[in-house]
């Protein structure tokens, strides 16, 4: 079995804001923060991106900026996921265009299609462009559940090389890596139960988390693959509060608010997302007190 080509910590970016616009400065200071914490790879544009309520210009700059300042030092996986199909395939084309390592493509929300539609949604863009996808589940969000066995089937064409599993759901990794064969990067889209999915075979995380406390979760996960269970829990332990606090409120807007706490952007969110309310605020500063994160 060859190695996976996405693994590790691998941040789900904000993007920050500043008087309407793109604050690129900010972008780029809080990107060179996370290369410099020694994450594996970032996503730019994801949903954690506002990449609902952000222009198609505004998501295509993003992701450019995004991989000129990495310049290879860590992969990208540009957020590419819509509800229909061909907007899917001209972002996954975009991506590869400007050089991204790969593209993260969340099923359809709201529309609601069929296993069958899901299936023929994500083999039309593997085959429409040569660049490594990643399915996207979350059905908590969209409204649908990508199946096990569609993902299986998926698995099967070249250019879909693992998946973003945000359902939380342990039995689901196991089951994958049980059930596919050859190499699919199994990765958690769940910041909370990391630790359990890793422990059960999965290769990393992309998470929300991590634009916070990026040190923090690179010692999880390099305690995990050092077989250092207990330092993994105690790690884990001390980021809880921020795993739940940063989903007290819509996301990404309470995690706009830590990183406007610690200087690195302002809080700005794009409506309809709202600035975080007073108490959700209150339950960030009490997990970032407990991370010790100041």
């Amino acid at each position: 079995m060859t190695a996976p080509l996405f693994k590790g910590v691998i941040t789900a970016l904000i993007t920050p804001l500043r008087d309407g616009n793109v604050d690129e400065a900010a972008f780029e200071t809080l990107l060179e923060r996370q290369i410099a914490a020694g994450v594996h790879g970032v996503v730019p544009m994801g949903t954690t991106g506002e990449s609902a309520s952000l222009s198609p210009d505004e998501h295509r700059r993003v992701v450019e900026l995004c991989v000129r300042i990495a310049a290879g030092r860590v992969r990208v996986i540009a957020g590419a996921g819509s509800s229909s199909t061909d907007k899917a395939i001209e972002m996954v084309r975009h991506a590869k265009t400007v050089g991204a390592d790969g593209a993260l493509v969340v099923t359809p929300y709201y529309n609601r299609p069929s296993q069958a539609g899901l299936q023929a949604h994500f083999e039309a863009i593997a085959d429409a462009v040569q660049l490594p996808v990643l399915l996207y589940n979350v059905p908590g969000r969209t409204g649908v559940d990508l199946a096990d066995t569609t993902v299986a089937a998926l698995a099967a064409h070249p250019n879909i090389v693992g998946i973003k599993d945000a359902t939380g759901d342990m039995g689901r990794v196991s089951w994958m890596r049980a059930s596919i064969t050859g190499q699919f990067d199994l990765i958690s889209g769940d910041d909370a139960s990391f630790l359990g999915y890793v422990a059960n075979g999965g290769h990393g995380v992309i998470s929300v988390v991590s634009n916070v406390a990026p040190d923090a979760m690179v010692a999880l996960y390099n305690a995990v693959q050092a077989g250092d269970l207990a330092t993994a829990r105690s790690w884990q332990d001390r980021l809880i509060g921020l795993h739940r606090g940063l989903f007290a409120d819509a996301s990404p807007s309470p995690t706009k608010y830590a990183l406007g706490k610690l200087g690195f952007c302002g809080e700005e969110v794009r409506l309809p997302l709202v600035p975080t309310s007073g108490a959700a605020r209150a339950v960030v500063d009490a997990a970032l007190s407990a991370a010790g994160i100041s």
